[in-house]
């Protein structure tokens, strides 16, 4: 018996800090493929704005959600699946980095990374498995970082939290596998938004970026939804081909 498979274009997909940056490049590019999709943001007016830049009508809906808080994330999962009544395609993208030696990292900013970066994405993960295995499968993109591999100064906190979210996927992959469930990790480089503050290098006047594009990011994502059910790809590095020369 052959096994239906549905198209992207049919699928529901939960896009977590889609607001901005590479959340907002993923939702998107699904948008594009003819999915439905949810975003979810820190603030309302964050999330309305982002409605308004991606105008795509009742394929869209967003709430605002603080994913490292649980009641945030059961709300709203809650509503995604009542609204659109299916959940295929789980995307944590939501994150947060702030760089400091570990004297000068305040207790509060260690728990807010730790809490966005890898407590969130285990709240929803936590949250969607039930829907997922009800349904028979389901995709989980997580987006860590090359930070999660590679430490350096300054960056014990972020370090710790992607080294731990890579874990966190390939141990999950392990455990659901079997189930339909497909859990991959994208580790971007240098990508060209405003993460941590800084300008993206893009909208600097005259100036041409060497980094990775959001939307490249966007694609990748596309291919890993795409695979054959078969198979999975579990874990993507990526970098900008060509870095300024040091």
């Amino acid at each position: 018996m052959t096994e239906k498979i549905l198209p992207l274009g049919e699928k529901v997909a939960i896009v977590t800090g889609g607001t901005r940056g590479i959340g907002r490049a993923i939702a998107e590019r699904l948008l594009a493929e003819g999915a439905r999709v949810a975003i979810c943001g820190t603030t309302g007016q964050s999330v309305d704005n982002a409605l308004r830049a991606l105008d795509a009508g009742e394929r869209l809906c967003g709430l605002p959600a603080d994913v490292s808080k649980i009641e945030d994330v059961r709300r709203f999962v809650s509503a995604v699946h009542a609204r659109f009544g299916r959940i295929d395609v789980l995307v944590n993208n939501a994150g947060a980095g702030v760089f400091r030696g570990v004297a000068d990292l305040s207790p509060e900013e260690w728990q807010s990374m730790i809490g966005l970066n890898l407590t969130g994405v285990y709240y929803c993960c936590h949250e969607i498995l039930p829907i997922f295995r009800h349904a028979g499968g389901g995709d989980v993109i997580n987006i860590s970082s090359l930070a999660g591999k590679n430490a350096f100064a300054g960056g014990a906190g972020y370090n710790a939290s992607k080294f731990g979210l890579n874990g966190f996927s390939e141990a999950m992959n392990l455990d659901y596998r079997n189930e339909g469930i497909r859990v991959s990790t994208i580790m971007p480089g240098s990508v060209d938004t405003d993460f941590g503050g800084k300008q993206p290098l893009a909208e600097k006047q005259h100036a041409v970026s060497w980094k990775v594009a959001p939307g490249d990011i966007a694609e990748i994502v596309m291919t890993l939804l795409k695979m054959p059910r078969r198979t999975t790809i579990s874990l993507v590095e990526v970098r900008p081909s060509q870095p300024p020369a040091k």
